[in-house]
Parts: C-alpha cells; structure tokens; sequence
C-alpha cells in the first residue's frame, strides 16, 4: 500500500492535540505557517491555549531524538514519521495557481509541490473552504473524523417495542419485568405498547437486567410537570442520584435547560443531596472569553446568562406565584447555592457534590468536554444540553461536537443517560417554527 503524506490544519491539532499519533503508516507534515499560528495561540488561557501549548512542547521534544531531524523527519510510535516543512521558495511557487500570502494558502502551497515531488497528499483541515480550495487545484482534502460520531444514526435514550399485552399487566402488576433478550442499554427507556392499546413506561436497570418503573413525584418540580413521554423520561434521569452523568439533546423549546435547572433546585434546596448547582455556557462569538465586555465578571456573565435567569425566573414564579417569584429568585441567588460560571474558567477547578449544568454543549469539543466531566469531584452530577444541529463553533459539525460525542461514548456505562427531546412543548408557534423553518 502507497504511503500517504498528510499535510495537517491548525484547526485539527486544536481540535485534538493527540492528532498527529492517528496517522498510523504514514508522513504527518506540519507547515511552518501553522506551527506559527500555533505559537500566536500558546499564551491564551483557555482550551485552545492549552491544546496549543501541548502540541509545542511534543514538537519540542522530537527535536531531542537521535534519529532524524524535524526538517528530514523524526519516526514516532506505529511508523509514523514528523515533519515540520518551511514555505516553499518563491522560485518554487510558480506553478501554484493561488496567492501564496494568505495563511491557508500557504499549507496548500506545500501540500501543491508535494504532490509534484510524487507524495501521495491528503489536505486533513476542518475548514470546509480551505478544503473546497484543495480540491478545486486538484489536491485530496478530507475532514478529521477521529472524534467524530454519526448524528444521524445516534443513539436515542428510548425505543418503542411492541410486547404482548400479558407483558404489560405484569409490568404494572409486579413492578418490574424481565429484559429477556432485548438488547438494551443501560438506563435505556422503553414505551411498551400492545395491539389491545395497553401501554407502560419503563427503564431498563443493567444491574437486575429488568425493566423497571420510572420515579414517582410526590408533587410537581418547583412548579413543572412533565408535558409527554420524552419529559417524563428526561426528568427521571435528572432525579437519579445513582446517574452521574445526563445529556439531553434537541431543538429549541422541548424544556431541556428548564428541566435541568428544576431538578437541579429541587436536589440543592429541597432534598440537599447537592452542595450547590452550577450553571455554565460556552462562550464563543468573542474567541471562548468575555474580556471585551465592560464591567466584573459577574456583570459580563449576565448577559451570557441570560437564558438561565429566564428559565429561574419562570420556576420561581410557577413554584410561589408571579407575585413572589422575584423574592424567590432573590432568596435563591442570595444563599450563594447556585453559581454561574464560564466554561473558559472551570478548567482547573475540582467540583465535588455539585449539580453541574452545561448549557449549549454542542459548541464545545470533545477535548473540552472532557476537562469539564474530568473536573467532577466526588458525589457531583453533570448535565449537557444542547442542539447539535444549531452549532456556532466554525470548526464544528453535527458529527463532531461534544455532545454527539458523548453520547457515543458513554452510552455502555451505568452510570450515564440520554434522552433526545423531539417534541416542542414551548408554545404552539415556537413547535410549529421547529418544524417547518
């Protein structure tokens, strides 16, 4: 087989600083310009800051190697061999059809004469335009799918499984009924119908291998219930303690962050098994830091947060009535039991009994979601909302986000849930925008 040079983006090693070891068999060259904009990145605070120190330091350390050189190429585990390539010459650049001044222009210049040289050139970028450009000068370019999963084929949280209607009656007459040979998940739902229109809802427990009742409320969630099926299951997750870790995906208006939070002050305030509740949101349009905002932190968080203070400011009014919603909101927010936060700051924290919610997760990387879960101390729960299909990261897609990610790799563990939320429960012009817009 034809060893294969790949010529790597910016984008892919902040995407994943471990990219470079996936290329197994093969040439993984760095252009000069990137290793730059690399360096330009290495002084922020955040994930991509992080991400591009560590790749430094890797190239640094191949320097140190006895064998090769970064310019000639320096082999790594699994046959893979590094080089670091310097722009070409101008005397070289004549043949190239694009304007070598601009940066991505410059890796397609070296991926260009590579390929003239006889290398067998793979252009790896999740810039869909630098690859579009690739392609129309007639170099092979491909998106990085290491950490991607398929959105289309996700996993959903539920099914709906025809059973006879004996199994149903003794579902509800037994509390419990045997999983047999269904080949479910852990944590995964079931709505049991039958042809006599006999129904149940149900949750598969991986330890008893039973499918087994869902939670009873004694009394609504600081004034909600759920409004369908997918709410109820939603809610029982988010009510578990033995369930450490929630994401629940869909479009606008089918109450994840509602139910999140209404679980979240009903498990801090009212049974205290969580020390507090922290809410916190990517922020991307200004670069993942909220620096060129006027004011404190807390002022400048506000405006980001602002759905959040939507969503409480509904609760509290739903649980005490709109006169004293605003002295239930400010009893709330004054016993310092719930905290906002930017995700660019968690990096770093330990969050033992915590009921952690990340809102908009699906502008997140796996990289970054990551760091987050891995900040959970002992006795904390970490819920993920999000729409994977409303992405504003430009370097983000449905397949490769952190939520999508999430769910395929945590799906087998017993002590994780999904649930994807289809129906919209906002209101009747908020279901019927999600459906025809």
């Amino acid at each position: 087989m034809t060893r294969k040079t790949f010529v790597i983006d910016t984008n892919v090693l902040l995407h994943d600083p471990q990219a470079i070891g996936k290329f197994k068999g093969s040439d993984v060259i760095i252009p000069l310009n990137v290793f730059e904009e690399l360096d330009s990145m290495k002084r922020f605070s955040d994930e991509l800051g992080k991400n591009a120190r560590y790749i430094l330091r890797f190239i640094d350390a191949l320097k140190g190697r006895k064998t090769g050189n970064l310019h000639t190429g320096v082999e790594i585990e699994d046959g893979i061999v590094v080089r670091v390539l310097v722009d070409t010459k101008a005397t070289e650049r004549t043949s190239f059809p694009l304007s070598p001044e601009r940066s991505s222009n410059k890796l397609l210049c070296v991926a260009y004469k590579l390929k003239e040289h006889g290398e067998h050139v793979v252009i790896v970028s999740k810039d869909f335009v630098l690859r579009v450009k690739a392609e129309a000068i007639g170099l092979e370019a491909q998106d990085y799918e290491n950490l991607k999963f398929s959105y289309e084929n996700i996993y959903r949280g539920y099914r709906k499984l025809d059973v006879p209607k004996r199994d149903i009656d003794l579902f509800l007459k037994d509390g419990f009924l045997a999983a047999g040979e269904m080949d479910l998940f852990p944590n995964e739902y079931c709505v049991l119908t039958s042809p006599e229109q006999s129904s149940a809802v149900c949750k598969y427990n991986p330890k008893t291998q039973q499918l087994e009742p869902l939670l009873k409320f004694s009394k609504d969630i600081w004034g909600i219930q759920p409004l369908n099926v997918e709410q109820k299951c939603a809610l029982d997750l988010l009510l578990r303690d033995d369930i450490n870790l929630v994401t629940m995906i869909g479009p606008a208006g089918t109450g994840k962050t509602l139910m999140a939070l209404a679980a979240g002050l009903r498990k801090v305030f009212d049974e205290g098994v969580y020390n507090r509740i922290l809410v916190s949101r990517p922020i991307i349009p200004l670069g993942k830091d909220i620096g060129y905002l006027p004011g404190t932190k807390d002022e400048k968080l506000f405006h980001w947060m602002q759905p959040i203070y939507d969503n409480l400011e509904f609760l509290c009014q739903t649980t005490s009535g709109e006169a004293n919603g605003q002295e239930t909101q400010k009893w709330v927010m004054e016993s310092k039991k719930i905290e906002m936060e930017a995700v660019t700051y968690i990096r770093g924290r330990s969050l033992p009994k915590m009921y952690m919610i990340i809102d908009e997760a699906q502008n997140l990387t796996p990289h970054e979601v990551k760091t987050i879960i891995s900040r959970a101390g002992k006795g904390t729960k970490v819920v993920l909302t999000g729409d994977a299909t409303q992405i504003d990261n430009p370097y983000l897609d449905k397949d490769s986000n952190a939520l999508t990610f999430t769910v395929g790799k945590f799906k087998q563990y017993p002590i994780y849930g999904h649930i994807f939320l289809e129906r919209t429960e906002r209101s009747e012009l908020a279901a019927l925008a999600a459906e025809i817009l």
